[in-house]
């Protein structure tokens, strides 16, 4: 685990290397000041050398500058190498997310993504920083200062052995115990993320239908939960402090006390007291940051955890070794398929057995009930999902032969949720073909109806869109959707409920341009009404994940029982309908 996080400090390892050998030389110096402060008081006080105690005072004053600078450098070396180890890895794991599947990103939820991007990171950027310049300072400080109090006086240096011994006891019972209720804080976090990011998004939502109290009183309980853990785990943790202080002092009090015996008896002299009970300090001290480490770690684990697992997630969607880079045509196939979102194959299958065939340039209407699989069908196609059992084929070639990248770019969906990213018009059509002319892409919005309303904009296409498209309406949105979806130029274009906010005369204004404008495209329409799919070529029916019917409008009206329940429902029974859905 650690292994693959530290494969990310990459261009900062000199400064990972610098820091601890900086913080090495800030020891030294710091440990070589109290041998200076007793030699000055058995040297130069006792026997009045005053030439000896500004020699000793210089060379005081220049270790503590020495140690400061030292110090300085740990520091701008330490955070340099621990931000960078932040900055690669949300890089790492933002480029790992980009090549999930549908199906790896339904492992993590949105919220849980976004808190192990930033918060886990920061627990491990704070981590890195202080194990860099802590982990390497206190053990360092703590073994010289031993060194230099058993070079004094072996016998009283044997009391810090025993505070040493006690204390790191302690901490291991600790630092186990808080880390359980540290791993359990960042679960809590997903869900404290996951109310913040559905509240900020559906705000309009939550206005309209007076829920500011229920919202506020949903984050307060996520809160609450985070706190109360936080508290459990500090509460262990806390122990540390005033064990630490009793600690400290006791030592204190036992230097002093054999300290001043053996002064008396001629066999310690004051100033090497001095030195001694600095180094107490020194040692403790050292102990003391050594928990904080500890603390800081165990916290830090958890999150270790939680982003190594989303590095080590692999897709199920993969290039296979010499994957084919064209699409030659736009006919599909699918070849006994059978579909379950649950990859263990223990899963309820959503598709069962679907076997059908579709010609280059269709258009093909799927209708079907909430729930009968419309969108996993079309999912298939582009390979957002793959197939349980069976195989569904494009070209006359399995999907699954494919470079994913080349699939994608002739299989354009748009998909029932519509996304507009912040930008202009432009920029947003551009999603779809990055090259793309101005005339190009005023194209696609004629093709797309999306044109009518453009125009009307003061700015026209430099208009610009805010996050989530929420100045534009829904219609609006699915018609800048499907022009976005027409610059790729594709074989194949799925509109998944793409026209369901669009009125029905601009409705089957699009379909009319989809079939007089790109007749060799082959055009698959999801519609819960009958009007948008009437005029299709063929119509799928889908009841509970099978194929329920197959036909023209007028073969399934005499042959399939739920298509004809469907239009009478919608024509309230006695089919005066314009067969072109105006």
């Amino acid at each position: 685990m650690y292994k693959k996080l530290l494969s990310n400090v990459k261009e900062y390892k000199a400064a990972s290397i610098a820091t601890p050998v900086w913080m090495i030389f800030e020891v030294i110096f710091e440990v070589l000041i109290p041998m200076c402060m007793g030699s000055i008081v058995d040297d130069g006080v006792r026997k009045s050398n005053m030439q000896h105690i500004y020699v000793m005072g210089a060379v005081m004053v220049c270790l503590a500058l020495l140690g400061w600078f030292s110090g300085v450098m740990g520091g701008i070396y330490g955070a340099k190498a621990a931000t960078g180890l932040a900055r690669n890895l949300r890089k790492a794991m933002f480029e790992k997310i980009q090549t999930y599947s549908f199906m790896n990103i339904d492992k993590f939820s949105t919220a849980g993504l976004v808190t192990r991007l930033t918060t886990d990171v920061t627990n491990v950027q704070n981590a890195y920083q202080m194990v860099l310049r802590m982990c390497f300072r206190a053990p360092f400080s703590l073994i010289f200062a031993m060194i230099a109090a058993f070079l004094i006086k072996p016998e009283i240096a044997s009391v810090y052995l025993i505070a040493v011994f006690i204390l790191s006891v302690v901490l291991i019972f600790l630092v186990r115990a808080a880390m359980k209720c540290f791993k359990e804080v960042f679960k809590k976090y997903d869900d404290l993320n996951a109310a913040v990011q559905e509240n900020v998004s559906a705000i309009r939502v939550v206005k309209a239908n007076v829920r500011e109290e229920y919202e506020t009183d949903r984050l307060r309980k996520a809160a609450e939960n985070i706190y109360k853990l936080f508290v459990k785990a500090e509460s262990k943790v806390v122990i540390n402090a005033p064990l630490m202080q009793v600690t400290v002092y006791s030592c204190i009090l036992a230097i002093s006390w054999l300290g001043a015996h053996m002064i008396v008896a001629e066999e310690l002299q004051t100033g090497e007291l001095m030195s001694l009970l600095a180094y107490c300090m020194n040692i403790l001290m050292s102990l003391m940051l050594m928990s904080f480490i500890f603390v800081m770690v165990s916290m830090s684990t958890a999150s270790v955890e939680r982003i190594v697992e989303v590095l080590d997630e692999e897709t199920d969607i993969k290039d296979p070794e010499n994957p084919v880079q064209t699409v030659s045509d736009g006919r599909i196939a699918f070849e006994k398929v059978d579909f379950s979102y649950d990859r263990s194959g223990s899963g309820i299958p959503v598709l069962k057995d679907v076997s059908l065939s579709i010609n280059s340039g269709e258009m093909i209407g799927i209708i079907g009930a909430t729930g009968s699989a419309k969108s996993s069908l079309v999912s298939l196609i582009s390979r957002l999902y793959d197939v349980t059992d069976g195989r569904v084929k494009v070209g006359g070639r399995d999907v699954r032969e494919y470079s994913v990248a080349a699939l994608r770019d002739q299989v354009s969906v748009v998909l029932q949720k519509n996304v507009i990213f912040s930008g202009t018009i432009l920029d947003n059509l551009r999603w779809g073909d990055p090259d793309a002319t101005e005339e190009e892409c005023k194209r696609a919005c004629r093709l797309a109806c999306a044109d009518e309303f453009i125009e009307r904009f003061p700015d026209k296409y430099e208009t610009m869109i805010e996050q989530g498209g929420t100045n534009v309406s829904g219609g609006q949105k699915q018609r800048l959707c499907i022009a976005r979806a027409l610059l790729k130029k594709p074989k194949i274009l799925i509109l998944d409920d793409s026209t369901s906010a669009v009125d029905t005369a601009t409705d089957a204004k699009i379909r009319k341009a989809f079939r007089e404008e790109i007749p060799g495209t082959t055009k698959i329409i999801i519609a819960q009404r009958v009007s948008s799919v009437m005029d299709a070529d063929r119509i799928i029916v889908l009841d509970e994940g099978r194929i329920s019917g197959f036909g023209t409008h007028e073969e399934l009206l005499e042959s399939n029982m739920i298509y004809r329940e469907v239009y009478e429902s919608q024509t309230g029974g006695n089919g005066d309908f314009d067969e072109k859905g105006d």
